[in-house]
């Protein structure tokens, strides 16, 4: 296989499709310099990203610096996949909002009350797939 060829980049349009196969991601909030990461489940609805929290430190921190950075991947035997989501996170306020969200198929994992409603937005979208397989031959003989 061809080292070089190895990982594709994924256009907006498939990063968008592998993230809605997904229900959990990975939340990085930056707040002076402290940066924290937080897994949450989460619903694509029309481009954006929703998750539900409860009041604490995720909700504060992007409520200080709404710049966030949102992760998913997944892999298989075969192939894996990562995408990447900088973006503006807001808390839904307006009763039509959380009306909305309240449709989502979207459901605490743990039994917890999480009353908030938040959307990030994306600014920009990254991603990558790439195949799996036996690293190559590490110690052989050298081209000259």
């Amino acid at each position: 296989m061809d080292e070089t060829n190895v990982v594709s980049m994924l256009t907006e349009e498939e990063c968008l499709e592998r993230l809605a196969q997904q229900e959990l991601g990975r939340l990085v909030t930056h707040v002076g310099n402290v940066l924290d990461i937080f897994p949450v489940n989460y619903a694509l609805d029309d481009g954006t990203i929703v998750f539900r929290t409860a009041e604490g430190s995720k909700l504060f921190e992007l409520t200080v610096n709404d710049e966030v950075l949102f992760e998913v991947d997944d892999h298989t035997d075969r192939d894996a996949w990562s995408v990447v989501v900088r973006g503006r996170a807001r808390r839904l306020m307006t009763s039509e909002e959380v009306a909305a969200a309240d449709e989502l198929p979207l459901t605490p994992w743990i039994p917890t009350l999480k009353y908030n409603y938040v959307r990030v937005e994306p600014v920009s979208m990254t991603g990558r797939a790439f195949p799996r397989g036996a690293e190559p031959e590490r110690y052989g003989i050298a081209e000259y």
